[in-house]
């Protein structure tokens, strides 16, 4: 099983440590201060999450990275070329807490990160639904709640769509960066917010 951490602790980064620690997936947490600072946050999520640095998650197999838009670049800043590890964005370019759009200059939100994350293979996954659906359960409308994903990555894409399957999601390969990424980005994309599920 590789290892895995998520920098960021919000709602999405808290969702995603929820979900993978239901399946029993260790994952290591770290926020833009200090692991002691994190100690209710890991307690309330319960067993199987650890707190810890971001330099801690980017050593990891698999980091997820769920921060506010415009705290990307401080999150990201002085961490080491990640060496081909995989890297899954899981952000939404809005600027909060108003929800205004982030300025990309035409560029898709993947495109943007992707450039903060030096030698990673990215994936873009687990940023078009809501923090509650991800943590909750996937089979609770009698199917299996849909996950999106994207990248240029075969190989990382087909970890991630392993992963997305172990969690009890239906996985969905949306093809490239350029053209998956698009598709789900917030705001602009259409498939955000959907929450779809496949019967059978």
């Amino acid at each position: 099983m590789p290892s895995i951490g998520i920098i960021g602790a919000g709602q999405i980064g808290r969702a995603i440590a929820t979900a993978l620690t239901r399946t029993s997936t260790p994952v290591t947490l770290a926020n833009s201060r200090n692991p002691e600072d994190l100690a209710e946050t890991v307690a309330a999520i319960g067993p199987g999450v650890a707190a810890g640095t971001r330099e801690e998650v980017a050593s990891k197999d698999i980091a997820f990275v769920a921060v506010n838009w415009s705290m990307l670049p401080a999150a990201l800043s002085g961490l080491p070329d990640f060496g081909g590890r995989i890297v899954v964005d899981a952000n939404n370019s809005v600027e909060a807490p108003l929800f205004k759009a982030a300025d990309l200059g035409g560029r898709a939100s993947s495109d943007v990160f992707a450039g903060l994350v030096p030698g990673a293979r990215v994936v873009k996954a687990f940023n078009h639904l809501r923090p509650d659906l991800v943590s909750g359960d996937p089979a609770s409308e009698c199917g299996r709640r849909i996950l999106f994903y994207s990248g240029d990555d075969v190989n990382a894409k087909d970890e991630i769509g392993a992963l997305i399957n172990r969690l009890g999601f239906f996985g969905i390969d949306l093809g490239p960066l350029a053209l998956g990424a698009r598709l789900v980005q917030f705001p602009g994309g259409p498939l955000p917010a959907l929450n779809l599920v496949k019967f059978g």
